[in-house]
């Protein structure tokens, strides 16, 4: 057993107690955690899986969202996440946010609603230790709708979200990262564009011009991959799947620069995470469970971290150590 107050102390699942016994793989409850949640199996998943970031190796179950989804927005603080909105069974957008605390284990509680109309597929997070936005994201059948809000919640505190402002034009599946001070959303569908927009976190207002994208493509990983400094956007679709990965320097304005590709190329919406020094990408495919793994501040290909439990796309991925909270 973990020696209390040490390094592996925490609150553990009884079904996960035999493994780490057997094994002596005990999760660092010192360690940044990032949470993979929902997806397309092909059908909806609530599954929520986790690692350890700063050791390479498989997912591990975390609990279950409310229901099965896919397409979701996930922001993050310290020490909560929260997952909002994406699309039910029924192909319809939700509304609602759900939450966990990350260095426990267990099944989502609810936060409350987006302030906007539900969202089927590809609000983007973006967030700092105490603010969270929601920005874009495509609304439910039959006709789709576009929308260029941005919601915001106190991630400390269960409510509805507010609104924040718009992003430049109506758009979903945008890649989304961060620093303590400013939230950058890069990319989007309709039409694959190249646009890096950005805002500062803790006030409220449209975005403003940020620089472009190396590729104009949707569909970019979702979840924060920031050191603080220096932002990733991996993935995407133009109209085809890509294995790119652009980086940018948040705190300042411009194009974003080449970093390296991703073992596969993506066909849709990828898992992204990190903590200040390695960003993940996960679920390239359906067919695969991969976890791509890199060293924010270098630059090159990715390299082989694990896997999830599950393969799948539209995946949202969140963390207790991304550098929005540096």
């Amino acid at each position: 057993m973990p020696t209390p107050g040490g390094p592996y102390s925490g609150i553990w699942k009884l079904s996960n107690l035999s493994k780490y016994i057997q094994d002596n793989s005990w999760p660092d409850a010192t360690a940044a955690r990032g949470i993979f949640s929902a997806g397309l199996t092909p059908s909806n998943s609530d599954i929520m899986d986790f690692v350890s970031i700063p050791s390479a190796g498989n997912a591990t179950d975390f609990g279950n969202l409310d229901v099965g989804l896919m397409g979701c927005g996930s922001v993050s603080s310290n020490t909560r996440g929260v997952v909002g909105g994406g699309g039910n069974a029924a192909n319809n957008g939700v509304n609602t946010l759900q939450y966990v605390t990350i260095m426990t284990t267990g099944n989502t509680q609810d936060f409350g609603d987006l302030n906007s109309s539900a969202r089927v597929n590809g609000p983007s997070g973006a967030s700092n230790s105490t603010r969270g936005l929601f920005a874009g994201g495509e609304g439910p059948s039959p006709s789709y709708p576009v929308t260029n809000v941005i919601d915001y919640i106190t991630i400390a505190s269960t409510s509805n979200a507010i609104d924040f402002g718009d992003i430049v034009a109506s758009g979903y599946v945008m890649g989304g990262t961060a620093s303590s001070t400013r939230g950058v959303f890069g990319g989007k569908k309709p039409g694959n564009v190249n646009t890096i927009q950005y805002v500062t976190i803790g006030s409220t207002g449209n975005t403003s011009d940020f620089g472009d994208l190396t590729n104009g493509r949707g569909r970019i990983g979702s979840g924060i991959q920031s050191s603080g400094t220096r932002g990733l956007f991996s993935g995407g679709e133009n109209p085809d799947a890509t294995n790119i990965i652009d980086y940018i320097t948040i705190g300042s304005t411009g194009n974003a620069i080449d970093f390296g590709d991703l073992s596969g190329v993506t066909s849709s919406v990828c898992g992204t995470t990190s903590d200040t020094i390695t960003a993940l990408t996960s679920a390239l495919s359906t067919s695969t469970n991969t976890i791509d793994s890199v060293t924010i501040a270098s630059t090159g290909n990715a390299s082989d971290f694990g896997d999830l439990t599950v393969g799948r796309i539209y995946v949202s991925g969140m963390s207790n150590g991304h550098g929005g909270l540096s």
